[in-house]
């Protein structure tokens, strides 16, 4: 006797909608213009482009373009997806909406730093650093309200880290691990971070970062977990191996 598998019916890719000339370049404009509107969007010189039927949203880097996701022309609203494996749904809606959706990522599907992205928004000075001040045990606050700011948050402003260094790691946002300061040295050179987050089964995971000046450039260095203690094992464990990062 076979038993019979009740496999889920497969969803078929939504249809693309053909754009005149017109309307791709009218939601080229609105997109773009939105990206203008975020201080984070504008600092790690995101881009949109078209190509065949569909928008694409890059990142400019010295090495060079970075893929964020597509958006898609369906038959009423456009779609946004990132690719891991295969394309995947972020969300649906207008062409202002799923920009702002991917400014304001605070899960790391993007870029991780959408809470920086509000309080410089709500600033409206761009990427203008804002006074904050240590409040308790490495939790910062900003001085003109009061409010509790995220770690992203008190690197920018605080530890003057630029956008791209604090979205290093890279890949530990994209699997929406969550960081926190743990240790600072006084002169504000050396910021140990933690990126954790819980399995299904309700354990812990994560990995250590140390974020470190040299030379007036700052840097985004993964510390082997046995040398994570803290700052001064973490710089030595760093020196012995030439400031290369754990892999």
């Amino acid at each position: 006797m076979r038993w019979g598998r009740n496999w889920p019916e497969k969803q078929p890719r939504p249809k693309v909608r053909r754009l005149t000339a017109g309307e791709q370049q009218t939601i080229l404009a609105e997109m773009t213009n939105e990206i203008a509107r975020s201080p984070v969007l504008s600092g790690f010189g995101v881009q949109v482009r078209s190509e065949r039927g569909r928008f694409y949203i890059d990142r400019i880097t010295p090495e060079g373009i970075e893929d964020w996701g597509r958006i898609t022309p369906l038959a009423d609203e456009l779609l946004l997806e990132v690719k891991r494996r295969s394309w995947s749904e972020i969300a649906k809606g207008s062409s202002q909406k799923l920009i702002k959706v991917i400014a304001g990522d605070t899960k790391g599907t993007f870029h991780g730093l959408g809470w920086l992205d509000k309080s410089l928004r709500k600033s409206g000075r761009g990427l203008e650093r804002r006074v904050v001040k240590k409040k308790a045990k490495f939790q910062f606050v900003y001085s003109d309200t009061g409010a509790v700011g995220t770690a992203q948050e008190a690197l920018f402003h605080y530890f003057g880290l630029p956008l791209e260094v604090i979205a290093e790691p890279a890949v530990w946002y994209s699997y929406h691990r969550v960081p926190k300061i743990v240790e600072a040295n006084k002169d504000r050179t050396r910021v140990l971070v933690r990126f954790s987050a819980t399995s299904s089964s309700g354990e812990d995971f994560g990995g250590t970062c140390l974020y470190a000046e040299k030379k007036g450039s700052w840097g985004a260095y993964r510390i082997r977990p046995s040398a994570s203690q803290d700052i001064d094992s973490a710089e030595a464990w760093l020196v012995k191996r030439k400031w290369e990062s754990w892999r």
